[in-house]
């Protein structure tokens, strides 16, 4: 069971090193399999958003010698869903959870896809000029 965790741990990890590559992978895949450019999109977008939490959380933790990354981006993702459904409370006199979950978790790729080249280039000015 050990080698099964160690061995998905590392796929993740390659993964997530530079997660242009599973979007594409994911993207063409479910794009010839459905047929439905549309899907196939939010579809990578959703796997992408997985792995984009956990490079800003490395890239975080390694800029600021921190061990906050995670639970920072928790934070943020939980804020966000409180304002949506605050705002569709107001506006619908109910909340639908699954909407709410949704539009945070695609709002998340966009907010970590922005963060992750903003830490990147961070992170690459520092080991330059630390050398």
């Amino acid at each position: 069971m050990a080698a099964l965790w160690d061995s998905v741990t590392q796929l993740y990890a390659y993964m997530a090193v530079v997660p242009i590559v599973p979007f594409a992978l994911v993207y063409i895949g479910y794009a010839a399999f459905a047929k439905d450019k549309k899907r196939a999109l939010r579809m990578a977008m959703d796997v992408t958003t997985a792995l984009l939490i956990g490079s800003v959380t490395v890239l975080f933790n390694l800029i600021f010698g921190s061990s906050f990354g995670f639970y920072g981006i928790l934070l943020i993702l939980l804020l966000g869903a409180g304002l949506l459904g605050n705002l569709q409370y107001r506006k619908r006199g109910s909340v639908n959870l699954g909407r709410i979950v949704r539009a945070v978790w695609r709002l998340g790729f966009f907010v970590m896809g922005a963060f992750y080249l903003l830490f990147l280039a961070i992170a690459v000015g520092q080991t330059i000029w630390q050398a």
